[in-house]
């Protein structure tokens, strides 16, 4: 491929995971690599992404209103101009999934959603997407001219820098704008490692019982310096909030340790969470399907060995 636009975001005030995933994955693909931004430190983000590989970065002026409108009309003016990229690769996030449904209605494109790959092969571009829960693996190819426009999972892709120049940034015009804007931002309050960042997760399910035993999944996270997690189960509950969900509806979390604490292990959870380095299960069900992907699996009732783990790791 000549050209791969990526949809580049920000996480805190720098460049968040998936943009940087994204990235990466689009320089193994050979050709130029730039990026779509619409936010505050445009110099700031441009040299970090010229590490990953990105040469320019066009910046949008959002006019304080919600990125699709703005970001997607740039991207289109772009294309009408003549300036086409191969493929726009976006992240399966709130903003990304926006911009990506305005442009593809736009440039009248069809779009592949939820994808984990994507490759060239045959003077094709294709993409690879998980279904059932993950349980079959589908490779769609594009057959429409291009832009291609596709949207990956996050941890589907490694962010790994090979760049060594700051990616120029260019300003371009937005001929379409909002007519809702932002106000007001809320932040939620958090204390320790992002959850899809973590290199410990902790999570908890319905096995917990109630959601006040939820706080020994947290005293837990914290014990090993990670973040906590849940099953769709207690978010839907109400237990915890939307933000701690893992799985096909939450985050993708790929860490070093995942512990799932009174989580049965349904598909929907399970594909959130396998690609972990190291799975540890406890469930007092011993055909508990979370075993049959775990490394380590202790049965056993959580409201006993979770307070026999802190109650070791505080005495360390």
């Amino acid at each position: 491929m000549d050209k791969i636009w990526i949809h580049a975001e920000i996480g805190g005030d720098k460049p968040s995971s998936i943009t940087l995933e994204l990235a990466t994955k689009a320089r193994s693909l050979g050709g130029t690599v730039e990026a779509f931004y619409a936010g505050d430190n445009a110099e700031a983000v441009a040299q970090e992404l010229g590490q990953y590989g990105v040469s320019k970065v066009y910046t949008v002026d959002t006019g304080g209103s919600l990125q699709g409108p703005a970001v997607a009309s740039a991207m289109a003016a772009q294309i009408e101009a003549g300036n086409t990229p191969d493929l726009v690769m976006f992240g399966s996030t709130y903003d990304g999934r926006d911009v990506l449904a305005r442009l593809s209605v736009k440039l009248d494109h069809p779009v592949l959603t939820n994808n984990i790959d994507v490759v060239e092969e045959g003077g094709e571009v294709r993409c690879t997407t998980q279904i059932f829960g993950g349980q079959t693996i589908v490779t769609t190819a594009f057959k429409c001219p291009a832009p291609h426009l596709a949207n990956f999972r996050p941890k589907s892709f490694a962010a790994e820098p090979g760049g060594a120049t700051t990616a120029e940034v260019v300003a371009v015009e937005a001929p379409e704008a909002a007519k809702v804007r932002v106000i007001e931002r809320h932040v939620e309050e958090r204390s320790g490692p992002i959850l899809d960042e973590a290199a410990i997760v902790v999570s908890g399910g319905r096995g917990l019982g109630s959601a006040d035993k939820y706080e020994m999944i947290e005293q837990l996270a914290k014990a090993l310096k990670g973040a906590p997690g849940a099953s769709r189960a207690i978010v839907d509950a109400g237990w915890v909030p939307y933000s701690y969900q893992v799985g096909q509806t939450g985050k993708v979390v790929k860490p070093n340790v995942y512990i799932a604490a009174g989580i049965s292990g349904a598909t929907q959870h399970m594909v959130g969470m396998k690609g972990s380095k190291n799975i540890i299960a406890i469930n007092k069900d011993p055909e508990a399907p979370i075993f049959g992907i775990a490394d380590l699996g202790i049965v056993g009732d959580v409201h006993k060995v979770l307070p026999a783990l802190l109650e070791a790791l505080q005495g360390r």
